[in-house]
């Protein structure tokens, strides 16, 4: 496994990792394998009832490394495709894992790491994260289950103003608008989170477990379908004109200009 992803397990509770500090925890391909290996091997363990996702250093995650993304549009289409494939078969797993997931935020969740955090089944913040979209500032529409999740949390039209939007949103705002369960001062999150996680590693599993099932379960095959869409809907926008500009500009730092 690789230490991009660390897990550490707990009292009943596994603490999944993003450990990429010195890129703001941005997933690479070797992390975004290495995620949808964890999340296979948690769904096999019986010694976990709570799953705890969160990211090291000063971000929880800072999207897809962008560094990834230049060059030769099929070239970064191939690579992106396989980040996409690993990515969307974690945010399956993580779904189908019996024990809740809580995404514990800290600093910045971008782009995927937006998503992720919106597919966790718990999310609590520290009082200095930071919420952004991000996706059309690249020029591309979104992946990782985010067109699925923050509809059923925010409702149609007000995650479409989001994504279109791609602003930044502070951890109060996105309690406001209903994406985030719970703000904790910073300096209290990693106390606050393993509260949580252990209130819930102490019921009962099978109830626990039939509970979570009973909210998601029957929205798995949609979110399947989703992922597709999501994923193809991705490429045709990496193959863009936008979405090669999109990349330069980040990389530059300065405002994409799009035509089109």
């Amino acid at each position: 496994m690789s230490d991009s992803i660390l897990l550490h397990v707990e009292a009943r509770v596994a603490f999944v990792t993003f450990n990429r500090p010195e890129r703001l925890n941005a997933i690479d391909l070797a992390m975004a394998r290495a995620l949808r290996e964890v999340v296979e091997g948690l769904s096999s363990r019986d010694d976990v009832r709570a799953v705890v996702v969160r990211g090291a250093g000063a971000a929880f995650v800072a999207g897809g490394d962008i560094t990834l993304f230049g060059g030769d549009r099929e070239a970064a289409a191939a690579t992106i495709s396989e980040l996409i494939d690993h990515f969307h078969a974690a945010t399956v797993g993580l779904q189908r894992l019996p024990a809740p997931v809580i995404a514990s935020v800290n600093g910045a969740a971008a782009g995927g790491g937006f998503s992720l955090a919106l597919g966790a089944d718990i999310r609590i913040a520290a009082d200095t994260a930071t919420f952004t979209p991000a996706y059309l500032r690249l020029g591309t529409s979104p992946d990782g289950g985010g067109t699925f999740f923050l509809p059923r949390l925010v409702g149609a039209s007000k995650a479409l103003e989001i994504f279109l939007l791609g602003g930044m949103y502070s951890a109060a705002d996105a309690l406001h608008l209903g994406f985030v369960n719970r703000v904790v001062p910073a300096a209290d999150l990693e106390r606050e989170t393993a509260q949580l996680a252990a209130a819930i590693a102490r019921g009962a599993m099978p109830a626990v477990a039939r509970a979570k099932a009973l909210m998601i379960g029957c929205d798995l095959d949609a979110l399947e379908r989703q992922l597709k869409a999501e994923k193809e809907a991705f490429l045709t926008c990496v193959r863009s004109r936008d979405f090669e500009e999109g990349v330069a500009a980040f990389l530059s730092k300065r405002p994409p200009r799009f035509t089109g």
